[in-house]
Parts: C-alpha cells; sequence; structure tokens
C-alpha cells in the first residue's frame, strides 16, 4: 500500500515536471512572439516613417523646385519674363523694399493717382518687362495679367472649377476667415455659393432697406453729437465701420451691434496678425513652427469662435422658442442654420461623407467670412465715398438735388434706390479709384489657353490681376484715369469690362448687390442731413492692409442742415 502511494507521488512529480516544462517552453515561444511582432512592428512604422519622410521630400521638392522651374520654362517659351527670383525667397525682398519705400510718409497733395504708392513693384517691372510679366513670392509664380479680354475669359464659367485660390493663400488665412466661401474651390465652392446666394436676392434686399435706414438714422444722432463736441469735426471712417457692423449684425446675423463689435474688433486683430504671418509662408514647413504670430492668432481665432458660436446659439433658442416667423429667423445665419439641420434630417451629409455638407465649424467659418467682407469692405466704400465728396462740392451738390427729387423728406425706401443715377455714378467712380481689394487672385489648377491660343496658363501657375493698376490705366480710362470723374460710368459709356471692384464671372463677389444698396441707403441719408468738406488735418496716405484704407482716417467738417 505504502509502494502504491510512492509510485502515485513519483508520478504526480513526473507530470508536474512535464507541466514544469511545457510552461517555460510556452513563455519562451511567447517572448519570442512578442519580440517578432515587435519586430515586424518597429519595421512597418520605419518604413511608414521612412515613405512620410519621402513623400514630404517629393512635396517640398516638387512644390518648392520642380513645379516652379515647369512653369517658368512654359512661360518664357511665350516670351513672357520678368525679375530674377532667389532661391525659396523669389522677389519678395524686392517687394519689401519698394513697398516700404513708397508707403514711408503721407502723400504730398491728395492725389489719386496711388498706384505708384500701393503698387511700385508693378510700375517698376511692368516698366521693364511690359504688363504680362512673372514674379515670384517665395517659390510661387505669379503672372501678372492685365488684358480685359484674357481676364473676362479667365474668369468666366469656362473655368471656374479650373481655377480657385492657392494653398498660400488658403493657408494664409486659415485662422481667419477658415473655410468661408471666399477661400472655397472646385465643387465645395459651388455648394457654399449655392447655399448663401438666396441670402442676397433683390427680393431679400428689398426687405433689408427699412433696417438699414433705422440703423444709419442712429449714426446721423450719433455724428450730430460728435460735431457739436468737436466743433463740426468728426473722422468719419470710425462712424462708417459702425454703422456697417451695426447694419450687417442686424441684417444677417440677427444680433446687435454689441456683439458684432466684438466679432469685428477680433477680426481687424486677426487681419493684421494673419498678414504679417503670411510673410513667412514661403519657408518650407512654416506653417508649422512656433511663433508670437501664430500663437496670438490662435487665441483670438479661439475667442472669435467663440463669440459667433454664442450668436448661434441665441439663434437656436429663439427658434425654440418661437418667437420668429421662420424656423431660424432672418438672413444669412437663418439660412445656413436651416441648410446644417436639413442635411442632418436627410442623410445627404452621411451619404457624401459629410463632403459638401454644412457642420458647425463650417457654419463659423461662413460667419467669420460675411461678417468681414459685409462690414470692412462696405465702411470703406463709404469712408473713400465721402471724402470724394467732400472735396468735390460740385458732385456733392448734384447728388443731395438728386437725393431731395427722387425722396423728398422721406428716407429712401426700396423703390427708390434704383432711381439715384447720380448717386449710382458716384459710388462706381469710388469704387474704381479706390476699390477695397487692389489685387484678384486666382491660381490654374489644369493647363489653360487664352486669347484663342495667344496665351498658355500651366497648371499650378498664380495669377494676380491687379486691380487698382486697371482701375487707373490711362489707356482704357484716358488722361483723366487719375481723376474723380463720375460722369464716366453715365448710362452707356463703356469700359465696364474693365471694372473689376467685385470681381466678374461666376465667382464674382456674391454680396455685390447688398453693397450697393447699403452704400446708396447710407449716403442719401447723409447727403439729405449734412454738408461735409474735408478737414485742414486730412492726410491723404492710402496703405493696402488686405484692405485699401485710409492710414490715418477721413477727418470730415460736418455742418447739419435739418434741425
Amino acid at each position: 500500500m505504502q509502494a502504491a502511494a510512492c509510485k502515485n507521488h513519483q508520478s504526480k512529480l513526473v507530470t508536474s515536471g512535464v507541466v514544469a516544462i511545457s510552461t517555460h517552453q510556452f513563455l519562451q515561444a511567447f517572448a519570442c512572439s512578442l519580440m517578432a511582432f515587435a519586430a515586424v512592428m518597429v519595421t512597418a512604422i520605419a518604413s511608414a516613417a521612412v515613405a512620410l519622410l519621402l513623400r514630404a521630400a517629393w512635396v517640398t521638392l516638387s512644390c518648392y523646385f520642380l513645379t516652379p522651374m515647369r512653369i517658368r520654362r512654359a512661360m518664357a517659351a511665350q516670351g513672357v519674363h520678368g525679375p530674377s527670383p532667389r532661391l525659396l525667397v523669389g522677389n519678395l525682398r524686392e517687394v519689401s523694399a519698394l513697398v516700404a519705400k513708397a508707403t514711408a510718409g503721407d502723400m504730398p497733395s491728395l492725389s489719386h493717382d496711388i498706384v505708384g504708392r500701393l503698387m511700385p513693384h508693378y510700375v517698376h517691372w511692368s516698366g521693364i518687362y511690359g504688363k504680362l510679366f512673372v514674379y515670384w513670392y517665395g517659390s510661387e509664380p505669379r503672372l501678372c495679367l492685365t488684358d480685359t479680354d484674357m481676364i473676362k475669359e479667365f474668369l468666366s464659367s469656362k473655368y471656374a472649377h479650373a481655377t480657385g485660390k492657392s494653398w498660400l493663400q488658403r493657408q494664409g488665412t486659415r485662422h481667419f476667415i477658415g473655410r468661408g466661401l471666399l477661400m472655397a474651390n472646385g465643387a465645395r465652392w459651388s455648394h457654399q455659393r449655392h447655399v448663401v446666394a438666396p441670402a442676397f436676392m433683390p427680393d431679400k434686399l428689398k426687405g433689408r432697406v427699412g433696417h438699414m435706414v433705422e440703423c444709419t438714422k442712429q449714426t446721423i444722432l450719433s455724428l450730430r453729437d460728435a460735431a457739436a463736441r468737436g466743433r463740426g469735426e468728426v473722422e468719419i471712417g470710425a462712424h462708417m465701420t459702425r454703422l456697417t457692423g451695426d447694419i450687417i449684425s442686424r441684417t444677417e446675423f440677427d444680433t446687435s451691434y454689441e456683439t458684432g463689435k466684438r466679432i469685428f474688433h477680433l477680426l481687424e486683430d486677426l487681419q493684421r496678425l494673419t498678414a504679417r504671418s503670411s510673410r513667412y509662408l514661403w519657408i518650407p514647413g512654416s506653417q508649422y513652427f512656433p511663433s508670437k504670430y501664430r500663437r496670438e492668432i490662435s487665441r483670438l481665432n479661439g475667442e472669435l469662435e467663440g463669440v459667433v458660436l454664442e450668436s448661434i446659439g441665441r439663434s437656436r433658442e429663439i427658434a425654440d422658442e418661437g418667437r420668429t416667423t421662420s424656423m431660424y429667423g432672418r438672413g444669412l445665419l437663418a439660412i445656413l442654420l436651416a441648410e446644417m439641420e436639413e442635411k442632418k434630417k436627410d442623410g445627404k451629409g452621411a451619404r457624401d461623407g459629410g463632403k459638401f455638407s454644412y457642420d458647425t465649424q463650417l457654419v463659423v467659418d461662413e460667419c467669420k467670412t460675411f461678417f468681414f467682407a459685409g462690414h470692412d469692405t462696405s465702411a470703406l466704400l463709404l469712408t473713400w465715398t465721402l471724402m470724394l465728396l467732400a472735396t468735390h462740392p460740385e458732385w456733392q451738390e448734384k447728388a443731395r438735388a438728386e437725393v431731395a427729387q427722387v425722396c423728398g423728406d422721406d428716407p429712401p425706401s426700396a423703390d427708390h434706390l434704383s432711381k439715384l443715377t447720380v448717386l449710382q455714378m458716384i459710388i462706381q467712380e469710388t469704387l474704381r479709384l479706390y476699390p477695397p481689394a487692389t489685387l484678384l487672385p486666382r491660381m490654374a489648377f489644369e493647363d489653360i489657353t487664352l486669347g484663342d491660343g495667344r496665351l498658355h496658363l500651366p497648371r499650378g501657375l498664380s495669377v494676380w490681376i491687379p486691380v487698382l493698376a486697371i482701375h487707373h490705366d490711362e489707356s482704357i480710362w484716358g488722361a483723366d484715369a487719375h481723376e474723380f470723374r463720375p460722369e464716366r460710368f453715365a448710362a452707356g459709356s463703356g469700359r465696364r469690362s474693365s471694372f473689376l471692384p467685385f470681381a466678374a464671372g461666376p465667382r464674382n463677389c456674391v454680396g455685390q448687390a447688398y453693397a450697393l444698396y447699403e452704400a446708396k441707403v447710407v449716403l442719401a441719408m447723409l447727403l439729405a442731413n449734412f454738408r461735409f468738406t474735408i478737414s485742414d488735418d486730412y492726410r491723404h496716405a492710402p496703405v493696402n492692409v488686405l484692405t485699401l484704407r485710409p492710414k490715418h482716417g477721413v477727418p470730415v467738417h460736418l455742418r447739419p442742415l435739418r434741425p
């Protein structure tokens, strides 16, 4: 019995040994597997890293060297030349030096011949190479195109999807207006344009005139108070900035000016910082470099988007409470929110992978775009127009007499606006002399041929249309091209194809009708209430910071015409 027990114990020892050996072998095998797996993963990661590095190297080589050289050869073969570029820097140093010298001080007189001040590089190089030349923004070749027939063809629907905004432009405004309509390309641009366009149709704009009138009445009261405090002198630009901000806040975003003012101030700061930061985009990989500009831009953009989201949230609350006749109120914001919710309900966004559908971020970007475009450019149009009327009293009196004849003692209505033809000519001449956007940039995304084969634009070439230079070209407008002559826009006059303040073709400014409605309403009411002359303190110094603006503002003397 004892022997049997020993045998049983030995059997257990053998069995446990076998188990011990099997466990040891299993652990060894598991460790080997782990090592093999780790080796495979390391190899895969290394391969991926090498692939990424090779791709980055190829993209850098292609973007900064191969593509520019290909484009340069293609343009040279057509006899289109320009200043020799330096490696990576291109002609940036020359442009900066010329602009710095031209804008070092104020203009010695109140002259409208401002092309040499704002575009000295264009004047310099067009004198050497002709009006068709190529210069280099870093490694990006830019063709200066001034032939109006070719421009009309280039901006036509024929090439609407083959042209758009370049990577440099989109990257430069990424934290400013983001993916809004202004920076969209191709099918995405078509979709966004289709969504926002109804907000600026004539039937909608007629309903905005009443709000424009009410906002202008408040500005007139403010101007009376400011004139009384300042012995009749006011800086008119600040008041126009507040007024256009008030109008777009109320008509398109269902919010107060106090909210809009926060947005505008943040946009102004972002505009200034974006212009500075964009100067370094020509450096490969610079968009990833930390800098004081980018940190501040990121902070301001976060604050700005927070304010815009608050405004969106209030619109939704109002809709939930049923305080508006439409779902989200009126105006552009209502259209954007309705579009976003509609796509969520019918699932279209999911079916196309969200490629063209509006999400909250895109709504925010669109709001930033139109807050900026509908506020800044409109304020500048009004400011420059008042400066010109203040220095040309004969046209001020003509416009005032027309307003009195058409509107009588009443504020302008939607039906009055089309009858204000003198005011229309004055506005157009202002836009000719002082267009808010002095340049019109586009990039060719595929090979394009213009002018019946006379000019071939290779894929990847940026085309820069110098609107300001075209608007001041004596060969187009005559020897008096630098003078304020509104009669040149009388009915039946030609040269309209050379007038590009709102661009042209299907990608023209979607809000141009809104801007003209607003300008007519505001100017008609100011003319009916004040007579204005330019102040002796006015210093003529136009500068270009994304848009064309008076560096020192526009001080004017106001004399009330009504009690």
